[in-house]
């Protein structure tokens, strides 16, 4: 008996570490190929392109993008910070380290390791899937693969790239601004079947402050999907490449209420465009 359950136990671990292994590959095949989503020899920024935008992104991209930066619209974005396993009452953060690539339109993926003492929390987050495993052995969530989770996920990178890659919401095929008031422009994506906006608050100079929009998501008590308020705040701005890009980045559910939970607090440490 004691040899068959230890047997039962080995394999279970092989089992358990093959589909971990399919994770990790999964996860590096679309880092490559969001990254292969690079042009090569991209246009270089001209102030003139936003000529015809209201005046609060025009004052945006001026701030965010030097004339003359070459207009690369993925990233590679390394980051530590906390995650919030809980609520705004008890947030359980965790600290954590990821690497992020993002290309809008096309999709993102953000690979994180969290850790307090013993206890591990590993993962990505992308556009197809959500999936965290503990310690490295037990598979604790597995989401994605339905219109619910693509409508979700669009609504998170589509905003990232207001602040991580502004060259990818230059207005073009699929991409419209327009004017809420003074000081914020509201940022329309079209991709495929999915359609997404973002409001986008900039101080007097075009520094972007925060950004909300509605999100499609389950993140409340009845766990029924619908749209609710998502946003957080930017500061600590940094020059990578020509780009003037934030590297302290709050966010979380139910933004501007009384139960917003920011669960999301990153400090960046590297963008990449090359």
């Amino acid at each position: 008996m004691l040899t068959t359950f230890l047997l039962i136990i080995v394999f279970a671990g092989l089992v358990l570490s093959a589909w971990r292994f399919l994770d990790h590959r999964a996860d590096r095949e679309v880092m490559h190929r969001l990254m292969f989503m690079q042009p090569v020899q991209p246009a270089c920024f001209d102030p003139g392109m936003t000529a015809d935008l209201p005046e609060p992104a025009r004052r945006y991209f001026l701030y965010t993008i030097e004339p003359g930066t070459p207009l690369y619209r993925a990233a590679k974005i390394s980051m530590s910070g906390r995650f919030g396993m809980g609520s705004r009452a008890k947030p359980g953060y965790l600290p954590m380290t990821a690497t992020q690539i993002l290309a809008m339109p096309a999709g993102f993926i953000w690979k994180m390791r969290a850790r307090r003492g013993f206890m591990t929390i590993s993962g990505s987050d992308s556009e197809s899937w959500t999936r965290f495993w503990l310690m490295g052995l037990l598979p604790v969530v597995r989401m994605g693969g339905d219109p619910n989770h693509a409508r979700s996920a669009f609504g998170r990178y589509v905003a990232e790239a207001v602040f991580w890659t502004p060259a990818a919401v230059l207005p073009g095929p699929g991409v419209a601004w327009e004017q809420v008031d003074t000081d914020c422009a509201r940022l329309t994506v079209r991709h495929q079947n999915l359609v997404q906006s973002v409001d986008i608050t900039v101080a007097p100079d075009g520094q972007p402050t925060r950004v909300c929009f509605d999100r499609w998501s389950n993140a409340n008590p009845e766990k029924q999907h619908r749209l609710q308020p998502f946003g957080g705040y930017l500061s600590e701005f940094q020059s990578f490449t020509g780009f003037r890009l934030p590297t302290h980045v709050e966010a979380g559910n139910h933004f501007g209420t009384d139960h917003y939970f920011p669960f999301f607090v990153a400090n960046v440490t590297d963008v990449l465009f090359k």
